[in-house]
């Protein structure tokens, strides 16, 4: 039934920030930007009277993400916690952690704890935050 994901839509309340983040530090290619509103997205959404930016990116592997700032339905910015129920990350894998990592850092992203190997050695991992709250798990398959 399902052929495959089309991407991961991220609400996100600093739209420039989440744009800095994932284009000028994780590696995203925008392919698109727009600003939505209309019947169709009142519809599909069931809501009335939405007006979005919503900022399509690809990862150099083609994967995508959707970056959605709701500027008529504003919300409260809630930290999720990584235990919660749902979505709580999304996980990247890159070349070398450590190095992304200490970029990361120098550019004031938050971590939860250094890279670390994982019991089995197949991994290094390390969690940070993206600006909007979302939970982004790094991993180096080693």
């Amino acid at each position: 039934m399902i052929k495959d994901i089309r991407h991961t839509g991220i609400v996100v309340e600093d739209l420039e920030a989440s744009i800095r983040f994932y284009r000028g530090l994780l590696g995203f290619v925008t392919v698109r930007q727009m600003e939505e509103s209309g019947d169709y997205l009142d519809n599909i959404l069931a809501m009335n009277g939405i007006e979005v930016t919503t900022v399509k990116m690809t990862a150099p592997d083609g994967q995508m993400i959707e970056l959605l700032k709701f500027h008529s339905h504003p919300r409260e910015k809630k930290q999720c916690e990584v235990h919660d129920i749902g979505i709580t990350h999304i996980a990247f894998t890159v070349d070398n952690l450590d190095d992304v990592y200490h970029n990361l850092m120098a550019e004031g992203i938050k971590f939860n704890s250094r890279p670390q190997q994982s019991p089995d050695g197949y991994a290094k991992v390390a969690f940070c935050l993206a600006p909007e709250g979302t939970y982004i798990e790094l991993v180096e398959v080693l």
